[in-house]
């Protein structure tokens, strides 16, 4: 059975679709790629899944247990939230307020999260260190880290490398298929076409023409010629 499944959807703003008719399926431990043209609805689309956005037709459905609230979010970064005067262990920790309900404080348990996904992506020793004063991949990890408290089973990534070195991006590539391999679904919206095909076991392309399918199947269709072609 599918975590989420999209039938017939069209996603957009104010009743306006910039992106019709998508088709796709995610199961438990899948890592999906969403690949497309500027301005195709990429965006847009993640916000549709997460219920920020309203579809403007069709259908997001959940299932195998997993809930809209479960999924955990990481999007792209304006230049206001890269210098957001928090410490590290705050803004991991902010990942667990789903769970606190009306408490005004963290437990145990959420304090013993943080610092478990803390390690997990090896900013233990960033705990205390002020968010706005660390490198752009150092944020992405601690933005990462925030995400786990959120959930353990799906992971939404809006362009996680941007704007970062290669070295970086391949440590947080590896990072990303790491925790997939540990069971979390990964969907992550990329520009990176060559690292969608490398790590992704699907890709749903969005543009012009619609296409969703293994890595190897989209190498082969005419959105991925075409799209490989541009490069």
């Amino acid at each position: 059975m599918a975590y989420i499944e999209a039938k017939e959807l069209s996603v957009g703003y104010d009743g306006i679709a910039v992106e019709k008719n998508i088709d796709f399926s995610i199961k438990k431990g899948d890592y999906l790629c969403i690949v497309g043209e500027n301005g195709s609805g990429k965006t847009t689309l993640m916000k549709t899944l997460l219920g920020l956005t309203e579809p403007v037709s069709g259908q997001v459905l959940f299932g195998d247990g997993l809930a809209r609230n479960e999924i955990g979010y990481l999007p792209q970064q304006t230049e206001v939230q890269r210098d957001f005067p928090a410490t590290v262990k705050e803004i991991v920790l902010s990942g667990c307020e789903a769970t606190c309900g009306m408490r005004p404080f963290y437990n145990k348990e959420e304090k013993a999260l943080a610092e478990a996904n803390m390690k997990k992506m090896g900013i233990s020793d960033l705990a205390l260190r002020s968010y706005k004063d660390l490198s752009g991949g150092q944020q992405q990890r601690v933005l990462l880290a925030r995400a786990l408290c959120a959930t353990g089973k799906v992971l939404l990534l809006d362009e996680p490398v941007a704007g970062l070195d290669p070295k970086v991006t391949s440590s947080l590539y590896t990072l990303i298929s790491d925790l997939n391999k540990e069971g979390i679904t990964i969907i992550m919206v990329s520009h990176d076409i060559d690292a969608a095909i490398k790590y992704a076991s699907h890709i749903l392309h969005i543009g012009e023409e619609v296409f969703f399918g293994t890595a190897d199947e989209y190498l082969h269709s005419k959105a991925g010629k075409a799209f490989m072609a541009q490069k």
